[in-house]
């Protein structure tokens, strides 16, 4: 067993509005903290792998293909590979659990850092 104490914590994205920070790394499975200040912009591009989402903290809205709903703590979404998708019209503060299955750009020809595909 390993407990992942961090995991819906936000972390201050500084100047960028937004923060993905990886907590567990396995090869079919990563877990992370996605943090985004009220009002920030949501950049991230689709990912190879399947990603579930549970909101630990704040409030917004989430776009996904062509469906759009409000979150808040407690929501949990999940969305394919290659589906577009963002946060958005965020109000309060989000930290939101993200699991990817495989791990993050584990399916990718070439694995970009969450920096490069948007999250940052």
């Amino acid at each position: 067993m390993e407990i992942i104490g961090a995991a819906g914590r936000f972390v201050d994205p500084g100047e960028s509005g937004a923060e993905y920070v990886e907590h567990l790394r396995r090869a079919d499975l990563s877990v992370g903290t996605y943090s985004l200040r009220a009002g920030a912009a949501d950049r991230q591009s689709p990912h190879a792998e399947d990603e579930v989402y549970v909101v630990a903290s704040g409030a917004g809205r989430f776009t996904a293909g062509a469906q759009t709903v409000d979150v808040g703590p407690g929501s949990a979404l999940f969305v394919p590979a290659g589906e577009a998708h963002r946060f958005h019209d965020i109000t309060e503060d989000l930290a939101v659990v993200v699991f990817f299955g495989p791990a993050y750009g584990s399916r990718a020809a070439h694995a970009r850092s969450p920096e490069e595909s948007g999250r940052s």
